[in-house]
């Protein structure tokens, strides 16, 4: 089978001429500036900070903790490519990279070895970008710390299931058992260790003569073998095994590892394996099946009506608690019990609303007042959202959704990850310990595959959660013990959270993404995607209506969403009996007490409803208008305590005489005046439930109009996302960094004359009047020179500056190191050099 062939003659390093490198700062520094940039994009860590040179960055990338973040965002298969380097000899080839994958020709695998074979270059080239593997397609290396994670040691199989080598298992065996396995295997004696290991090794991975040595094997023997071949590779035995172990004891195919434990070697376990590492490769991505198709019309209709009950939603939400919501919990958030109160307010399940309640605190549209008795409440920015037309303010909901951290979903969970939360304690809304930074990722890559699905597309759950976990297979085992009490891992249910989300808030309709959900993934130049998706949205949204129709019954319909004056005053004059595509309201004497309390009259409501209703104001409507103004404000409630005051000394009798009242504890200071110890509050709704109807008034005797205070907390900034790590860097960013590493580079490797004595890689050291003379010098010459430089902060460097003037005690030159003109003070520069004459 020929394989890669085009970059094997560049790149063998086994030909004339031709030098393959040493180390991987060797070998990034090889490369050209796209491919630096592109390594520092795939592992932003690695820019935290800027590395001085090459060799800083190899040492860097080498890391533990970079390796591991490296490796959690390789797809399954480059994974798996990895995981087979691991197992195979340092350095190797691509050819038995290649095996390792698709197995040996002939083997049960061949049928998948030309899917092998296309997919593997990619993978090739992604570990060699993300400088996980170096070196050329002749001698490929995996870095050391990622071996070391990857491959098996003596009491740890690797992800293939492959156990240690030959040589490994038996570096502490002594030269006589080695002796008596090569023997029973029916090899020629050896006269030390190493010739024993190699020669049991050889027979191990020969084909021919390994089948020759297993068909003598007993059947209970391959029994054995066939439980360890695909892992894990360890298992006991007794002091006196049975006689098939016997036989594998002494022929070296299974070897002890500890007292009682044995090990299937990894060549013998290869041979088994027909030369794969792997039981099961996926070299291709699981497609994400549709399960269903509409029309795109039907899509984005659906969506845009979505959208539109959401700004609903967070508006209700926030109207209910206008004056003051809920308080806050000492550890911070959202008790159960007021969670509850807000479902039932805006009916939906407690889940739903737990996801409304945090987008609004994302969206810095609800914040704590910060009180010595902390409550919840809507901030200034509420007030400037409700400005913003309908298309604008759903778009920054969802711009504020994307990129947040919170998961509402938790909510109610257990907080089995965090270690704070020792005892478990229950997950709150608007609380801590919610934010889980692999929640934009799995967002945007649940709408980037709806976006690759048929226009008008619902994707099947399952294939899409399959694509997810081998996009991510480590980061999703990661994650799977995040919540003992859920058996799916933590990316998965944010995935089906971020289903159910997008369709809650019109990003999806029916389950396929929208033409406006579309266009917030496309952040084009000439266009922004939160601009785009405004300008989809508002053509599809219903515009809000400036009447109602009135009905005998005491409803009121509102056949579409309503004009926000009109919405406001028809809450305070009906009750909401209704919700859906139409809204019912239902008049009532106290919805019409209310509006009167509010400082409406009569008149003003008959003309509201005339000036509102397409249909006439039903009679019974009107008389309910006119019988509870009639009443209203007869009685009048003062401070005393309180005190009724009326002109009519008939009702205040009739008050006096009713057993109702007595718990108000009323009394007669004049004709027309009641005197109580209740408090005025108290007095209102005894009253109002004995069936009249009081109003409150002033210390000067005029009617008390109660309007509602909306509360609001002073301005807060939104929650911050809590990032996974350092941001992708931006173009700008890359290219100054790439610059400023070849050029510190360039200054560490750049050959200079070393003064006598002197140790190679330290500062040169010279006296201040040499320094001054070889810099005067450098300036007639125009040369560049090789210098020591401690600067403010005490950090000492090495840069190769071409000085231009020297004066006043400073040196001006162009720093190859910074790639600009600098200004140096000469007491700082520990030594001057000559750079080496070029051959």
């Amino acid at each position: 089978m020929s394989t890669h062939e085009p970059d094997r003659a560049a790149e063998d390093g086994s030909g004339a001429g031709s030098s393959a490198p040493r180390s991987l700062a060797e070998a990034l520094r090889a490369r050209d500036d796209a491919s630096l940039g592109a390594l520092l994009r795939a592992r932003p860590d690695l820019l935290n900070p800027v590395p001085g040179d090459l060799t800083q960055l190899a040492t860097r990338a080498g890391t533990r903790a970079s390796v591991i973040r490296a490796l959690e965002h390789l797809d399954r298969f480059t994974l798996q490519t990895a995981q087979a380097l691991a197992v195979a000899p340092d350095p190797t080839t691509y050819d038995t990279l290649l095996a390792l994958l698709a197995g040996d020709e002939g083997s049960d695998a061949g049928a998948d070895a030309r899917t092998v074979f296309t997919a593997l270059p990619h993978a090739v080239a992604t570990l060699r970008e993300q400088a996980l593997l170096w070196g050329p397609d002749g001698r490929l290396r995996l870095v050391r710390t990622a071996r070391e994670l990857l491959a098996p040691a003596p009491q740890r199989p690797s992800p293939t299931g492959l156990g240690p080598t030959v040589a490994e298992t038996t570096a502490g065996m002594s030269p006589g058992r080695l002796q008596e396995i090569v023997t029973a295997a029916g090899l020629p004696s050896t006269h030390d260790p190493v010739s024993a290991v190699a020669s049991l090794t050889a027979l191990f991975t020969d084909r021919p003569r390994m089948s020759a040595l297993l068909d003598e094997a007993p059947a209970d023997a391959v029994e054995v073998l066939s439980r360890l071949v695909w892992g894990p590779p360890f298992g006991q035995v007794t002091a006196e095994p049975a006689a098939h172990l016997r036989w594998l004891l002494d022929r070296g195919l299974l070897l002890p590892t500890a007292p009682g434990t044995v090990v299937l070697p990894r060549e013998a376990a290869l041979h088994l394996r027909g030369g794969r590492a792997h039981r099961a490769l996926e070299p291709v991505p699981p497609a994400v099946a549709p399960a269903a198709t509409h029309r795109a019309a039907v899509v984005n209709a659906t969506a845009a009506g979505q959208a539109y009950t959401a700004l609903a939603t967070v508006e209700e939400l926030l109207k209910d608690w206008d004056e003051g919501g809920p308080a806050v919990l000492r550890a911070g958030g959202l008790s159960m019990r007021d969670l509850k109160r807000t479902a039932a307010a805006l009916d939906t399940t407690e889940p739903l609303a737990a996801f409304w309640v945090e987008l609004a605190y994302a969206a810095g549209l609800i914040a704590p007042d910060g009180e010595a008795d902390e409550q919840y409440a809507a901030t200034p920015a509420y007030d400037t959202w409700l400005e913003l037309p309908a298309a604008e303010r759903w778009a920054r909901l969802v711009a504020v959704w994307l990129p947040a951290t919170r998961t509402a979903g938790l909510v109610a969970g257990r907080d089995g990850a965090a270690a704070v939360s020792s005892a478990g304690r229950t997950l709150s809304a608007l609380g801590p310990h919610l934010d889980r930074s692999a929640a934009p990722e799995v967002r945007r890559r649940v709408l980037a595959l709806l976006a690759g699905l048929p226009e008008g597309a619902s994707p099947d759950p399952e294939t899409l959660l399959a694509r997810l976990r081998w996009e991510r297979p480590l980061r999703t085992a990661a994650t799977s013990s995040d919540d003992a009490g859920d058996p799916e891992d933590l990316r998965a249910r944010i995935a089906r959270w971020t289903l159910t989300e997008a369709e809650l808030l019109g990003v999806t309709g029916r389950g396929a993404l929208s033409e406006h959900g579309r266009a917030l993934l496309d952040d084009g130049v000439q266009t922004p995607a939160e601009a785009a998706a405004v300008a989809l949205l508002a053509p599809l949204l219903p515009e809000p209506l400036n009447h109602v129709l009135l009905q005998a019954d005491l409803t009121a319909v509102a056949p579409g969403p309503l004009e926000r004056p009109l919405a406001e005053a028809l809450s305070v004059l009906a009750d909401v009996e209704s919700k859906g595509g139409a809204t019912v309201y239902r008049f009532t004497p106290g919805s019409v007490r209310r509006a009167l309390d509010a400082g409406r009259t009569a008149s003003d409501l008959h003309d509201f409803l005339t000036t509102h209703s397409r249909t006439p104001v039903p009679q019974p409507l009107a008389y309910l208008i006119d019988d509870v103004a009639r009443k209203h404000g007869h009685l009048r409630i003062g401070a005393a305590s309180a005190y009724v005051h009326c002109d009519d000394d008939v009702l205040l009798g009739e008050i006096l005489a009713d057993k109702r009242s007595a718990a108000l504890r009323l009394r007669r200071l004049a004709p027309t005046v009641l005197a109580a110890q209740a408090d005025p509050s108290a007095l209102l709704e005894g009253l109002r439930q004995m069936g009249f109807a009081p109003a409150a008034e002033t210390p000067e005797g005029d009617v008390l109009i109660t309007r509602a205070h909306a509360r609001r907390t002073p301005p807060r900034s939104a929650p911050e996302p809590v990032p996974e790590g350092p941001p992708v860097p931006d173009g700008t960013l890359l290219t100054a960094a790439v610059r400023a590493i070849r050029a510190g580079d360039l200054a560490s490797t750049t050959p200079r004359k070393h003064a006598p004595g002197e140790q190679s890689g330290a500062l040169p050291r010279t006296s201040a009047a040499d320094t001054l003379a070889t810099m005067q010098a450098a300036v007639l010459t125009g040369e560049a020179v090789w210098i020591g430089y401690v600067n403010a902060e005490g950090s000492a460097s090495q840069r190769v500056i071409a000085p231009i003037r020297v004066e006043g005690g400073f040196v001006t030159a162009y720093d190859h190191t910074a790639d600009e003109v600098r200004t140096y003070p000469l007491h700082r520069v520990t030594g001057v050099a000559e750079l080496e004459d070029e051959a």
